[in-house]
């Protein structure tokens, strides 16, 4: 009998670490599942779609963003994003805690892409631009372990903020206390690094194999030296984490040196990091080419070991995996990129998006919000902001096709 499938995806270079797919493979999709991969796949499709000279990847997975919209500082909507980027599944670190954990919830069942959660230890939740655990009233362990439980099908672990403006005089505390709800879940921490006070070492002192560190290249608290190493062999995972001020190029070339390789690769994108520096997954990956690392060392740290991280059932092309795809055109470069900091560095290639599929289903166009007022934004932000905004209109405002595109729907008899 012939096999039939409901999408083809034929010719692609495949880089699937996850699932060892690699080289010249067609992926086959059914019910929203991967149903095969290989080469020159027998079979009909009822889409077949020719990626020949494209990369085909799993749906990539940024492991840190902030996707809760109109409930605090600093949340986008996935959505206007996935499509033109690759991003399959949202991890939303820290937006919700228990209080609005519910809201966010609702939220993420209403978009296109999955979205799973880090929940904060500090139940207001990321509601303002910072402070959340400056009252220790708001780091209930309880409540946050009851949250955990009562969500767990979506919710993945804790998210703490560690710096001074977050923790004020309180130093590590609020990491000791999403440790504890971390442990009586079984699920890992991630905690955000910044300035200090409390000192660096003692957070990373206090993580335990299979924590996460986001903001691990931060030029505010830099993780480099014997803390940071006895951490790092002890299984505590580093993970990029950008955002707006979270990355700096000269404190990741020195963590390479010292054989620090971060494990996972993630935006922190939210209102602010969305417009740069980090715009993207994609973006931010082309950094880490920039550094040197491997387009499938890069790959993989933006959709297996995520996935690993987390336990998600995401980040690979394996047969009976959700069929959420990624498919790329490879631009070759040099290409310039810039950290937090305004830090150059020259890119070989970028990865284009061209087509995001979720359970086999390619992500339609979306237009994305325009920003919040409290956002700032640089005058050549606004002019590219209002460019788009005239190109989109233009785009839009123009017949689709002429008389030679149409057809006369209703004939006159």
């Amino acid at each position: 009998m012939t096999q039939r499938y409901d999408l083809l995806l034929t010719g692609g270079d495949v880089i699937d670490v996850g699932g060892g797919n690699m080289g010249r493979l067609d992926v086959a999709v059914a019910n929203g599942r991967i149903a095969a991969v290989g080469a020159d796949l027998p079979g009909q499709a009822g889409t077949v779609a020719d990626v020949t000279g494209k990369v085909v990847t799993p749906g990539l997975i940024d492991l840190h963003t902030h996707v809760y919209p109109g409930a605090g500082y600093w949340g986008i909507d996935p959505d206007p994003v996935a499509w033109y980027s690759g991003v399959t599944t949202w991890v939303d670190a820290g937006s919700a805690g228990a209080y609005s954990l519910a809201g966010l919830r609702a939220f993420a069942a209403t978009r296109q892409v999955r979205v799973r959660i880090l929940v904060n230890i500090a139940a207001p939740g990321l509601a303002a631009r910072t402070g959340e655990s400056r009252d220790l009233a708001n780091c209930d362990v309880d409540l946050a372990v009851d949250a955990i439980r009562t969500n767990r099908d979506v919710v993945r672990g804790v998210k703490v903020r560690i710096d001074a403006e977050t923790v004020g005089g309180n130093g590590v505390e609020p990491l000791r206390r999403g440790i504890a709800a971390a442990d009586a879940c079984g699920v890992p921490v991630m905690v955000h690094i910044g300035t200090s006070p409390p000192p660096l070492d003692e957070v990373l002192r206090l993580l335990r194999p299979g924590d996460i560190v986001t903001h691990c290249a931060s030029g505010f608290a830099e993780a480099l030296g014997p803390a940071a190493a006895e951490a790092y062999a002890r299984g505590v995972l580093f993970d990029i984490g950008h955002g707006s001020g979270g990355f700096a190029f000269d404190v990741l070339e020195r963590q390479l040196a010292a054989g620090l390789r971060p494990h996972t690769i993630s935006t922190d994108l939210h209102a602010r990091s969305l417009f740069g520096p980090a715009f993207d997954l994609p973006a931010t990956m082309a950094k880490l080419l920039a550094v040197g690392l491997a387009p499938a060392d890069v790959i993989a740290a933006a959709t297996v070991h995520p996935a690993r991280a987390l336990g998600l059932d995401a980040g690979t092309l394996a047969v009976g995996a959700p069929a959420d795809i990624a498919v790329f055109a490879v631009q070759p470069g040099p290409f310039e990129v810039v950290d937090a900091h305004r830090q150059p560095r020259q890119a070989p290639v970028r990865l284009v998006n061209e087509a995001t599929y979720v359970s086999g289903r390619r992500i339609p166009p979306r237009l994305p919000a325009p920003p919040p007022p409290w956002i700032p934004l640089t005058g050549a932000q606004q002019d590219a902001l209002a460019r788009r905004e005239r190109d989109v209109r233009a785009l839009l405002g123009t017949p689709l096709v002429g008389l030679d595109g149409l057809a006369e729907q209703f004939p006159r008899s």
